[in-house]
């Protein structure tokens, strides 16, 4: 079962500038999504802006669940410890995406008293991607921290969860914001924001089941054919 979407809460949550209206955003909306759910031996995955120690302990105490969470500025001095630790000497886990198009790379070192609630582990991620239309190679060092510990979760367990992760990132969010806009939408207010996004989400499903991969192409292929859209959902 997939966690409720904390994206889209941020703006079903978000106010307008009126007085009196109280803004929220993730941080906010991270306990109430996931207190109503039985999340005990799951394992929670999120990035820097959910990285509060609140959400660890929530988790782990109160939902007896795990977590995997991504370090970054939110957190300078456990993210210079983590940075710093000896990686040269940790053994890696390789995975291949996309062909030769991306490589990743995954160390994990058990490491005693974190400064974070009930991390046991510090990862490093080395993402090697290769743009195919240049052949522009970009490196990128990703660092975070995890409940799991190593009889739990070893390397390889861990890249394939964060791997997970990432299909969801980039089969959904990636679209939402590139090809849909929805960073940009000034759809704010009331229940809008909820059924703008399921309405996204509807037409990603859709584009899915049936084939198509790019979900932009898809798009403008239903666009240019206004029987293709009733078609594509089972309408004629």
């Amino acid at each position: 079962m997939r966690p409720p979407d904390l994206r889209s809460a941020r703006r079903r949550h978000r106010a307008g500038p009126a007085r009196g209206r109280r803004q929220s955003n993730e941080i906010i909306a991270f306990r109430p999504l996931l207190d109503p759910l039985d999340l005990t031996g799951a394992v929670v995955t999120f990035d820097a802006l959910l990285t509060q120690t609140d959400h660890a302990k929530f988790l782990v105490e109160e939902k007896r669940a795990h977590y995997i969470a991504v370090l970054k500025g939110n957190h300078p001095s456990l993210h210079a410890l983590v940075k710093e630790l000896p990686w040269r000497e940790v053994d890696r886990t390789r995975a291949t995406a996309h062909g030769r198009d991306e490589i990743r790379r995954l160390k994990a070192a058990t490491v005693p008293r974190l400064p974070f609630p009930h991390a046991d582990q510090a990862l490093q991620i080395v993402r090697r991607r290769r743009t195919l239309r240049t052949g522009k190679v970009s490196i990128e060092r990703v660092y975070a921290i995890t409940s799991l510990t190593v009889h739990q979760a070893n390397a390889a367990d861990l890249a394939e969860r964060i791997r997970g992760h990432w299909a969801i990132e980039n089969r959904e969010h990636h679209v939402r914001d590139v090809t849909f806009g929805e960073d940009a939408s000034r759809v704010r207010t009331g229940g809008a924001p909820r059924a703008m996004a399921s309405l996204r989400n509807l037409a990603i499903g859709a584009l899915r089941l049936a084939g198509w991969d790019n979900i932009a192409e898809g798009l403008r292929h239903h666009g240019r054919d206004m029987t293709r859209p009733p078609a594509a959902l089972g309408l004629t």
